[in-house]
């Protein structure tokens, strides 16, 4: 039975080396119910786990597969002289093995260090990449004290430092058409990719923490963490939806020469939906942003009732400053009325929090895009600018 079981697995990921979706025969193993992500399946077998990532660039494509070995039960195999564990990695092509729970790790995004922190495991962050935008004051307080490394810049990261702190694993972000990870590839360290943001949908996104809960030995945590952000996401949800249709949104300003908005299909686009906002661009079924000019968005936006900025900068943007970076934002129906709200990606931790709990997020759109509803905690990104 156990060869079996290890000649199955094999074969499927040799499936998925090729390209197809890894399947597995039922009774085989138990799949982990997923509510609302769509890029990842979980299969859990005697002593180890098949955790397979879907391509969200090539449709019908395999981005990674892992295979997650209990090293408590490995060892406890072993002491029986027993082996109900999978092949060694070299067996397996196509497949990282992952020893969990991993114990030192470096990770090169601040969502993710924010969440393993909130899963009690922060302790074993040992390297960080692109330190000056983590705004955890606990992670710069162990990087000026030595206990965290910096490893340098997330895209050519400097391979001696990542070997000296010796991670069991990696904790990166995807690209389409990234030609790969360079000399990090070639460590032999087990890379994990965390493509949870190619995920459509707020709380598909969010759910992925269950997947990291078990890479770092913390599932049941991570499962009643996912399953407060549910419950709170839909009690939030009822209640814009009691309150009837609010108030049309804008969202972000000028990059430069263009100006990018989210569309209809993307996290932000659904949460104005959940939150009964109106989105100008609602019926576009891109899931990413939309580059446009600005002549495009103030005909197609600029009469919005209300619009929602994001910007860095050491202190509280005032309405002055904003219109002193385009001209043209004086034309904006919400600049006319007073009904623009930034948020200081630099003071706030917009980005550390908002991807694996939306209905914080969620909470902010809806007392904004419905100012009669009061009964919420106060704003917890946006603050409405000051016209001085």
């Amino acid at each position: 039975m156990i060869r079996n079981s290890l000649f199955a697995l094999i074969a499927a990921v040799l499936l998925s080396s090729c390209g197809g979706y890894t399947t597995h025969q039922q009774g085989e193993g138990d799949t982990v119910a997923f509510k609302y992500a769509t890029l990842l399946t979980i299969v859990d077998y005697d002593g180890y786990s098949v955790a397979t990532i879907r391509n969200p660039w090539k449709e019908g494509k395999i981005l990674h597969t892992y295979v997650l070995v209990n090293s408590n039960e490995k060892q406890g195999a072993r002491s029986k002289g027993q082996d109900t564990l999978p092949s060694p990695l070299g067996e397996l092509e196509g497949a990282t093995v992952i020893h969990t729970p991993i114990q030192r790790s470096a990770v090169f995004t601040t969502v993710h260090c924010s969440l393993l922190m909130t899963l009690g495991c922060g302790e074993g962050i040992v390297g960080v990449a692109d330190s000056k935008y983590i705004k955890i004051p606990w992670i710069q307080e162990q990087i000026g004290q030595g206990r965290i490394v910096d490893c340098g810049n997330g895209l050519n990261p400097v391979v001696e430092k990542i070997m000296d702190i010796k991670p069991d694993a990696i904790l990166l972000s995807p690209f389409e058409n990234s030609g790969g990870y360079g000399k990090v590839e070639e460590l032999g360290i087990p890379l994990v990719e965390c493509a949870e943001y190619m995920e459509t949908s707020p709380l598909g996104r969010a759910e992925w923490m269950r997947f990291y809960g078990r890479l770092y030995g913390q599932a049941e945590r991570a499962d009643s963490l996912f399953a407060v952000v549910d419950s709170c996401y839909h009690s939030l949800k009822a209640l814009a939806n009691e309150a009837g249709e609010g108030s049309s949104v804008l969202f972000d300003k000028m990059v430069g020469s263009v100006w990018y908005v989210p569309g209809g299909h993307s996290t932000i686009g659904q949460m104005v939906q959940d939150a009964g906002g109106r989105n100008p661009w609602a019926d576009d079924d891109h899931s990413g942003s939309l580059s446009l000019p600005f002549e495009t968005v103030l005909e197609r936006a600029g009469e919005c009732d209300v619009w929602l900025y994001r910007y860095t900068s050491d202190h509280t943007m005032t309405m002055q400053e904003l219109l002193s970076e385009y001209r043209g934002y004086d034309q904006l129906k919400a600049v006319r009325t007073g009904l623009v709200y930034g948020c200081n990606v630099e003071t706030s931790l917009f980005y550390e929090e908002s991807p694996f709990r939306p209905d914080y997020l969620l909470s902010d759109f809806i007392q904004i895009l419905h100012p009669e509803i009061t009964n919420l905690p106060p704003l917890r990104y946006y603050i409405k600018v000051n016209p001085s």
